[in-house]
């Protein structure tokens, strides 16, 4: 909100309260000196009734002729008589109400109303808006009440000879028709006068501000062109003509300030433009989020931490072979083209290229950055992979080039992940036994003729995937790996099964189950089973294999199934 509108907010209350309060007051004393004078004149007026027809009773008490019925109707008709002459307006009415609220007389408006046939025993009830019924009215003094679906007020006085009750009312509106009148005059008053302070307001704020307003226009002047020459016109001598004035001083220095930051903003811009080539360069061979640690802390480079990641090693089959068919420009080619197509589909499961091994790839999940996800990732880019693979083996047949055959190989564990190295060369690695585990897998590839093998721990991240049947797996053996020396499960996945390799891959699960309970028999003739719908599967004739020679060599009492791997 403006100045201008704030000083309005905050004067305006101070003019408009005392008039409000003036006003209330006033109007306040004017209803109930008014409503006081017209009390006092029905209440006379009353007692001008009450005390004609005492002397009317007077007369019929001292001429012993209250007992007569005539005598007694005619004196109600000239009480009657007299309480219509009492009245001085079309809205009055007066009545009398005898015993048991039966009516004795009605004068007043509406003209004729006691003329009815019931006008003289119809009772008289008070109305209200919570109580339509009412009860029988006959106390003394002020009253207010409903006649006819009309509001009315008055005064009442009773008449103990008769035991009547004296009604002298007039319509309400009428009755407050003067104080009405008084009220909205008073308002029209106040109105205007709200509108009279709010329009001198409005002027006086315009006057009082107007040195901020020509401030605030130079300094958008200032900010759309970028001109610091632009000065504010002193307008008064006051604190508005200083603020002015020191405007102008603050614009003079900061022209002069103006051309040094122009020439530091180059410096700056050049150093940015040195930086971003920089992380360009190298971006090709460390991760981007290293390269930021790096710059956001230069003393932290070789400082590593644990960290539990997912590792994934792929090679591809005989390269030396595949190598020695092509010419040096061609294998470069083929190579990049494979690589981008396998680092491509590695990225996009928010994976990181390690190092290039050769023609093997070594990448983390888990690095710089950590998900909750990383394993299930991991093993995603496995299986996208292979299906890159296929792409790049048609684009291979095209150029009558032979196709590649890759294994990978995925591990989850801790290693220690950092800037490993010197001050003088570094590399964002990561090493462990959790490594060594992963390279060996990818070795095992070969030997069981799979295109991916995962140890245990990634297989157990998989497992929401595998029952809602995304991905299938089986139990391929108990390998101890050269370099540990405990065993470890290793477990073939893959996606797009057909129904028979489904059921064959169930098949070597259950025949695995009876392998390891000894069972060998069992487990012999269940792994045919699934060779049988696999046909010249490696994993299944290996198990049937050893199957037979367990059987004819018995497994000593400590054999647990776990195979050595000699070789790496």
């Amino acid at each position: 909100m403006s100045i201008r509108g704030k000083i309005i907010l905050v004067v305006l209350p101070l003019i408009v309260t005392p008039l409000l309060l003036a006003g209330l007051i006033a109007t306040l004393l004017a209803r109930n000196g008014i409503t006081g004078i017209a009390t006092q004149f029905l209440q006379f007026k009353a007692e001008q009734v009450v005390t004609y027809a005492n002397g009317q009773w007077g007369l019929l008490v001292e001429n012993q002729l209250e007992e007569r019925d005539e005598y007694r109707e005619a004196s109600v008709d000239a009480i009657a008589a007299f309480a219509e002459s009492v009245i001085r307006s079309e809205t009055e009415r007066i009545f009398a109400v005898g015993p048991g609220g039966r009516t004795v007389f009605v004068v007043g408006e509406p003209a004729g109303r006691a003329a009815g046939p019931d006008a003289e025993n119809a009772p008289l009830r008070r109305e209200s808006r919570s109580d339509p019924g009412g009860e029988v009215v006959s106390a003394d003094g002020w009253v207010r009440l409903r006649l006819d679906g009309v509001e009315r007020v008055g005064y009442t006085m009773g008449f103990a000879p008769l035991g009547w009750t004296v009604y002298v009312t007039e319509h309400e509106a009428a009755f407050y028709d003067t104080t009405w009148s008084i009220v909205r005059r008073v308002g029209i008053v106040l109105a205007v006068s709200v509108l009279l302070g709010l329009l001198l307001l409005v002027l006086l704020s315009g006057y009082l501000t107007r040195p901020l307003r020509k401030v605030v226009q130079t300094m958008r002047t200032i900010m759309e062109t970028d001109d610091l020459s632009q000065r504010v016109e002193v307008l008064y001598r006051d604190e508005t003509g200083t603020l002015a004035h020191t405007f102008n001083l603050m614009t003079d220095q900061l022209e002069r300030a103006y051309d040094q930051i122009k020439a530091y903003a180059l410096r700056a811009a050049t150093a940015k433009l040195k930086e971003q080539k920089t992380r360009t360069m190298f971006q090709k061979y460390v991760p981007n989020e290293v390269i930021e640690q790096f710059f956001a802390n230069p003393e932290q480079m070789l400082v590593g931490e644990n960290r539990v990641v997912s590792i994934l090693f792929s090679d591809v089959r005989d390269f030396t072979t595949i190598s020695e068919m092509m010419q040096p420009d061609i294998l470069v080619e083929t190579l990049n083209r494979y690589f981008t197509l396998m680092v491509d589909t590695i990225m996009s499961h928010h994976g990181i290229v390690d190092k290039y091994i050769g023609d093997a790839i070594m990448a983390l999940f888990g690095t710089p950055e950590k998900r909750e996800d990383d394993a299930r990732e991991s093993a995603y880019a496995a299986l996208d992979m292979i299906d890159a693979l296929k792409e790049f083996n048609v684009w291979q047949r095209k150029r009558d080039l032979p196709p590649f055959s890759i294994g990978v190989a995925l591990n989850y564990g801790v290693v220690t992940v950092g800037n490993i190295g010197s001050e003088k060369k570094l590399d964002y690695t990561v090493i462990g036994d959790m490594v060594n585990v992963a390279a060996r897998l990818e070795g095992l590839t070969k030997k069981y003729r799979m295109p991916i093998i995962v140890s245990e721990s990634v297989q157990r991240k998989l497992s929401d995937d595998l029952e809602a049947g995304r991905i299938s797996s089986r139990l391929l053996d108990t390998v101890q790996v050269k370099g540990r020396a405990s065993g470890l499960k290793i477990y073939a996945i893959a996606r797009g099964l057909s129904e028979t390799n489904r059921e064959a891959w169930r098949t070597h699960d259950e025949a695995m189950e009876l392998f390891y309970r000894r069972e060998f028999e069992a487990a012999r003739d269940t792994f045919a089973e699934a060779r049988a719908l696999l046909s010249a599967d490696v994993p299944t004739m290996l198990m049937e294999r050893r199957c037979a020679e367990l059987l004819r060599s018995p497994a000593p009492a400590e054999w647990s199934g776990v195979v050595e791997m000699v070789e790496k």
